[in-house]
């Protein structure tokens, strides 16, 4: 099974209207200093496995999808695009991978802004897969 970054990626390259590409403007576990325009996607501690369920092998994954960009509200626009993309998804495989529902913790955050003076926005998901 893959890390949960590793699937959420391809969902998110898999969404045209996001026109994001892995290793160009989307990213896993470390964010680049370039492009100025990027998305991170973390890997966070998850909830334990429910003890009646570990049997069909469900995992309570969580994610943090952070956005950085150079205009605010560039960057907020594409933090809701991919909050529309990911929230409620349910019943889908990636990779081998079920994931029986995807769905967003709290609404889009503002983190900071960096030393650049690029925004950075926040959004964390909860997963169970198995």
């Amino acid at each position: 099974m893959n890390s949960p970054s590793e699937d959420v990626k391809d969902m998110l390259v898999a969404e045209s209207t996001l026109s994001l590409t892995f290793a160009t403007d989307l990213f896993i576990g470390k964010e680049e200093k370039d492009p100025d325009d990027c998305v991170t996607i973390f890997d966070t501690p998850g909830g334990p496995p429910a003890l009646g369920l570990t049997s069909q092998g469900y995992e309570y994954a969580s994610i943090q999808i952070r956005v950085r960009n150079g205009s605010y509200t560039t960057g907020w626009n594409l933090i809701e695009k991919i909050k529309t993309a990911l929230h409620g998804r349910a019943q889908e495989t990636w990779n081998s991978t079920l994931y029986s529902v995807i769905y967003a913790t709290h609404s889009p955050a503002l983190l900071d802004w960096d030393d650049n003076g690029r925004v950075r926005f926040i959004i964390n998901f909860n997963i169970q897969r198995r």
